[in-house]
């Protein structure tokens, strides 16, 4: 079966990758085979995220563009950029 993984790049950092430092490396590819049965065929992986801001850590714009190209290298990989919306910039009614 065809199969086509998509990730929200936010909550994976924010639930799992930043409490944990040694996964910050994640095969994504090889993480959805392991899941996933032997018959789902991993056609592509959608990767959503946003570019975040060096405005608390100067340095983190750098560290995101170096996992982007990492995630760039995984064959079936494309990266969706999308914008960050924080809660203040939300409407109160």
């Amino acid at each position: 079966m065809r199969t086509i993984i998509y990730v929200d790049g936010f909550n994976l950092y924010y639930r799992l990758l930043k409490s944990n430092p040694a996964l910050k490396w994640l095969d994504l590819k090889k993480l959805a085979e392991t899941i996933l049965s032997p018959a789902n065929v991993i056609v592509g992986i959608n990767y959503y995220t946003a570019r975040i801001s060096g405005r608390a850590d100067p340095d983190a714009p750098a560290r995101q563009q170096t996992y982007l190209n990492a995630l760039r290298s995984i064959p079936g990989m494309s990266i969706h950029m999308g914008t960050f919306l924080s809660s203040e910039s939300l409407p109160h009614w």
